[in-house]
């Protein structure tokens, strides 16, 4: 095979896309004029591909995160050079170090770091893996400058080390469907995970029940460490009738479900961006989103900011979008116009300016 100075690092990539897989998906295409070599699975139109084991991603849990960490130490550094390559760029931490390898990878969060949990792979990966990766990177690309801030807090990276470019969002899928019935739920898109912040969601939804004839749904993979947690919640505050729990759903239908909501309501405790908010107000639906990390700078002025650890001051903030239908229509116009600023044209030249200065 000829040589191919950029491989793009997709082992990681999932069928279902979230977070991370739509990052990648939607930033591959913008990164053609670079003639790179994807290593992955999944077909890219108009890009050349090396297929790897089929077996490396989360998908596959545990053994999967195993066996990729391992075919990164291993197989990639001899494809590396096969190919002689001269950079290779993932878009997440992971990357074969004391290999000879130069990359540059992107740090999307350090939410295993602010929120740590015992014993956790996870925790201890960015503990003790990612400060050896982001040591031999030859550059690092932060979704957001609060990211790039816990670098600096976390690893005492240098600010002159990183870039920060924002994310973007899918415009051919989330867009303004001026036919939308609006409907009388409040909803989230996400993880249901601790950090997330959805106990003190629940409770100030329960708070607003008896004053607004409205609902709460929630969109995303259950996770068996916390997801009856908060279906026990949802029976003790007697509230059941009054919230769903829809799971994961396809990314083609989130823009008719975002449609339909009396907000997006993300009070999370912490975000490396926050693609669910720029997504919502690409739909022309208002956003109640929390006032730390990266959200601010995702959505501006064009949302309702709050505490996401004072209950009241968010119930407040629903009551408030619920029952004022003008103050609604004020926030569809500021997130439409804001959600204009992020495009993956603009992220992909952005990481392109970035990749030639070290191809």
């Amino acid at each position: 095979m000829s040589h191919q100075p950029l491989l793009v690092n997709l082992s990681a990539l999932i069928q279902k896309p979230t977070g991370i897989s739509v990052y990648a998906r939607n930033l591959l295409p913008e990164l053609k004029p670079l003639n790179p070599m994807v290593l992955g699975n999944q077909n890219f139109a108009g890009i050349k591909q090396l297929t790897i084991p089929n077996n490396l991603s989360p998908e596959y849990g545990l053994k999967g995160h195993v066996k990729r960490l391992w075919w990164l130490q291993n197989s990639l550094p001899r494809i590396y050079q096969e190919l002689e390559s001269t950079l290779i760029f993932s878009p997440l931490p992971e990357a074969p170090i004391y290999r000879k390898c130069r990359f540059i990878t992107t740090v999307h969060d350090l939410i295993p770091l602010r929120f740590p949990r015992p014993w956790s792979p996870l925790t201890n990966y960015f503990r003790y893996v990612v400060p050896l990766i982001l040591r031999e990177a030859v550059h690092i690309i932060c979704d957001s400058d609060s990211t790039a801030r816990d670098l600096e807090e976390f690893y005492e990276i240098k600010r002159e080390k990183m870039t920060t470019i924002p994310l973007a969002y899918d415009r051919k899928t989330f867009k303004f469907d001026r036919g939308q019935t609006e409907a009388n739920y409040f909803l989230y898109i996400g993880r249901q995970d601790t950090y997330k912040n959805l106990g003190r969601l629940v409770e100030a939804f329960s708070q607003i029940c008896a004053v607004t004839d409205t609902q709460l749904w929630f969109v995303g993979p259950r996770d068996q460490r916390y997801t009856p947690q908060l279906v026990d919640q949802v029976k003790h505050l007697d509230i059941e009738s009054r919230v769903r729990f829809l799971d994961y759903v396809a990314y083609s239908e989130l823009p008719k479900l975002l449609g339909g909501a009396l907000t997006l309501t993300f009070p999370s405790l912490w975000e490396g961006f926050g693609l669910p908010a720029l997504e919502a107000m690409a739909c022309g639906t208002p956003v109640i989103a929390s006032n730390l990390s990266s959200l601010p700078e995702v959505v501006g002025a064009a949302a309702i900011l709050v505490d996401p650890y004072n209950v009241a001051e968010l119930a407040d903030a629903m009551k408030m979008v619920a029952n004022d239908a003008q103050l609604r229509a004020q926030l569809q116009v500021k997130g439409l116009e804001r959600a204009k600023q992020f495009t993956w044209e603009k992220t992909g030249q952005h990481t392109m300016e970035v990749l030639r200065r070290f191809l």
